[in-house]
């Protein structure tokens, strides 16, 4: 059973660069606890453990070794985006599992979610983090200006439409730290943590001009990325809301209309994006 950490204070961090990995781990952790030199450094160490595979095999391989020396990294692209194996070494540090959502050791996970305790997402090169704090769900997203409060019937419907549109999703398990290291709970050790009550962090949401806008241009990710994260980020906090209200066979038939509608506006805003500029090498 997941305990209350930090007292039930939301710790939430807003897109910074390209740091979303970064993000999700800490607010996965509920707290500053690393670093985008930290999950290098864990990218780098991951990049020499497999060129020596690699090296070790070519010995009997046939293979010359120089061709397993290459500038490019497989853990951290030239974009920032980490690989799945950096965000599992780091939350290795804190005895914590990640799996895969669509694994059959993950089943109980997919009938009910609600039972787990936290759940990271990432599509293309966006990750996101939705965990439980104090016995209630929250979308850490790092493009939201706060943590936007799921309800249960909400999380399973939420996760659904996730998978339909293509996100991957990994389930975090483990002892989650109930404690952030840190001296006061009033200050984050970087310069985009902030720590909010439930309270705050709901009205901050209704304060945006739309509780899933972006951050600003200079700390947006880029158009492409925001037409593919449109789907979900369209929902309003108070459709949210009525959504929380609802039965779960009509709360996910209306999620699902919703998304659509999204889906295609999102689809239309990309082809313009799309026939504006010249196409960019797929990371």
């Amino acid at each position: 059973m997941e305990r209350a950490s930090n007292g039930g204070i939301l710790y939430h961090e807003v897109q910074e660069a390209n740091l979303c990995a970064v993000h999700c781990v800490n607010t996965a952790l509920q707290g500053p606890f690393f670093s985008e030199f930290d999950l290098a450094a864990v990218a780098a160490d991951l990049d020499g453990k497999e060129r020596q595979v690699m090296l070790e095999g070519a010995a009997t391989g046939g293979f010359s070794a120089g061709d397993f020396f290459s500038e490019e990294s497989h853990n951290v692209s030239l974009g920032g985006d980490f690989s799945i194996q950096v965000l599992q070494k780091a939350l290795e540090v804190w005895d914590l599992q990640v799996i895969p959502l669509n694994c059959p050791d993950a089943e109980p996970a997919q009938i009910d979610p609600e039972l787990e305790n936290a759940f990271i997402c990432h599509l293309h090169d966006h990750w996101f983090c939705i965990r439980k704090v104090n016995g209630e769900w929250y979308n850490f997203d790092s493009l939201l200006a706060a943590p936007q409060h799921l309800s249960k019937f909400y999380l399973s419907a939420f996760l659904d439409s996730l998978k339909g549109s293509g996100w991957s999703i990994f389930i975090v398990k483990g002892n989650f730290p109930q404690e952030c290291p840190m001296s006061s709970s009033s200050e984050a050790s970087n310069s985009f943590g902030q720590w909010l009550s439930p309270e705050d962090a709901e009205r901050i949401l209704k304060n945006t001009s739309s509780s899933v806008q972006a951050p600003s241009v200079s700390n947006n990710r880029g158009n492409d990325n925001a037409d593919q994260q449109r789907p979900y980020q369209a929902l309003s906090q108070e459709e949210v809301r009525a959504f929380s209200e609802m039965e779960d066979d009509d709360l996910k038939a209306a999620i699902a209309a919703s998304l659509l509608d999204a889906s295609a506006a999102g689809v239309n805003l990309g082809a313009v994006g799309t026939s504006q500029k010249e196409p960019e090498k797929q990371k």
